[in-house]
């Protein structure tokens, strides 16, 4: 199957391109955002494409995945005029709802279309309403690399921390980072004491086991793929209790979750102190990632999707 898509979430796009498929990226000059194509900052296969934005009206297609409301709303349109409505359509809903979540009707709409999850929070809370729905759970791909936790800090992986609000809890990272040694890395962290930088995805994967556990401030969004390659990589995972969070760490088995930012806190600097926890909850950490966030599995739901839509 050929597959047309926009390069929205990178990360999430060189998971996708582990699907037996073949990815179709609309390009544009100058390539603005959404229309960037393989881009420059991950290693892509050659089963991922670039097509001119003009030339996809007349491009060999037979699923349209979108990513965001734009691609819904606008883009499909502008790319594949009245052919838009011959092809199967399948949106990928990353986020929870905004706002008063217990209300919120889902924009696309189209019991046509298949609108996938990528947790099962985010489905709880999205109201699917005609438009039927399921629910594909991240899968990552990292290094078999062993967990050492030889340096005695905790890290966080947030880009723009301070430009997103208070969903991403800069104000937790900042309650934290107070009371524990705690590194920042990614994008916009210019001007913060111990940030690391904009990492390369690779550089940072052969990073993270050297730190002792993954610390994430984030009250309000999906399971980030940055939490599930810290599992996935043996690093204990210490964060809030809500979203998809509160189903993937166990306390005491792959981390701690908790409500009360001083005992995540506390949790932070018993493992900074106790090596030996850390290294149980270590193993705990890269069993659920192998158990629940494993690419194959990843690969076949999302392939079983697509052949789903196909076949109408």
């Amino acid at each position: 199957m050929r597959i047309l898509t926009w390069h929205v979430h990178g990360s999430y796009l060189q998971y996708l391109s582990h699907v037996p498929v073949t990815w179709v990226l609309p390009v544009k000059p100058g390539r603005p955002a959404g229309y960037g194509g393989r881009g420059e900052t991950f290693t892509w296969p050659d089963t991922v494409v670039e097509v001119d934005a003009d030339e996809v009206r007349d491009a060999d297609v037979d699923v349209v995945l979108t990513q965001s409301v734009a691609n819904w709303e606008h883009d499909r349109h502008a790319l594949l005029g009245d052919r838009v409505h011959d092809l199967p359509a399948v949106h990928v809903e990353h986020d929870p709802p905004r706002g008063w979540p217990n209300d919120a009707l889902h924009p696309v709409q189209d019991e046509r279309a298949l609108l996938v999850h990528v947790t099962h929070f985010n489905a709880l809370m999205w109201d699917s309403g005609a438009t039927p729905h399921a629910v594909v759970e991240h899968g990552v791909d990292v290094p078999d690399l062993p967990w050492t936790g030889e340096r005695e800090r905790a890290v966080t992986v947030v880009n723009n921390l301070r430009t997103r609000g208070r969903r991403l809890g800069p104000d937790v990272f900042d309650r934290v980072a107070a009371q524990v040694p705690v590194d920042l890395a990614g994008m916009g962290g210019e001007g913060e004491a111990d940030w690391l930088g904009d990492v390369r995805l690779a550089d940072l994967h052969r990073l993270l086991p050297s730190y002792r556990c993954f610390v994430n401030p984030i009250r309000y969004t999906s399971l980030g793929l940055a939490v599930c390659e810290a599992m996935a990589l043996g690093l204990p995972v210490v964060g809030l209790a809500t979203t998809e969070m509160a189903t993937a760490v166990e306390n005491g088995v792959n981390g701690y979750v908790e409500t009360d930012v001083d005992r995540l806190a506390g949790h932070v600097r018993r493992l900074l102190e106790d090596r030996d926890e850390a290294a149980e909850l270590s193993r705990g950490a890269k069993r659920t990632a192998a158990e629940r966030f494993g690419i194959g599995r990843f690969a076949d739901d999302w392939l079983a999707v697509l052949q789903r839509a196909a076949a109408g």
